[in-house]
Parts: C-alpha cells; structure tokens; sequence
C-alpha cells in the first residue's frame, strides 16, 4: 500500500462500478477494476457487442441522396 505524508497507510480507493454502483476497489489487487465482479465486467462486454453503445447521430431524411456532402450539387 502507499504510504501517506505521515506515514500511516493511506485509504484504499474505492469507486463506483459502472455496471452495477456499487462501491468497486481501484486498485492492482481488483483484477476486474473498475468493475466489481467478473459479472459486472461481462456485462459491459456485451452492452459492447450488442451496440448498445453508440454516439448518436442525425438520420438524414429518407429523400436524401446518399454520399458524400461535398459531391452533392
């Protein structure tokens, strides 16, 4: 563990899991961090792979041309 200013092992750090909330230790010991638990990490894997993940972005309307914008007329 680290050490503190006075010399008394500092606090571990504990953050938030992103699956689930709950408190998750940061550290080289927490094998699965930032997450909790394997399961919590699986999860998110297959929020990935599922797409639930994505940058939203406008639907051109379904008249548009497709292509590049700058080749348009």
């Amino acid at each position: 563990m680290t050490e503190s200013p006075e010399g008394a092992p500092a606090a571990p750090i504990t953050v938030p899991c992103p699956t689930c909330g709950q408190p998750s230790l940061f550290a080289p010991g927490n094998r699965y961090r930032p997450f909790c638990s394997e399961r919590c990490k699986q999860i998110d894997l297959g929020a990935w792979a599922a797409e639930d993940f994505r940058v939203p972005s406008d639907i051109p309307p379904e008249d548009a041309p497709f292509g590049d914008p700058k080749q348009q007329p």
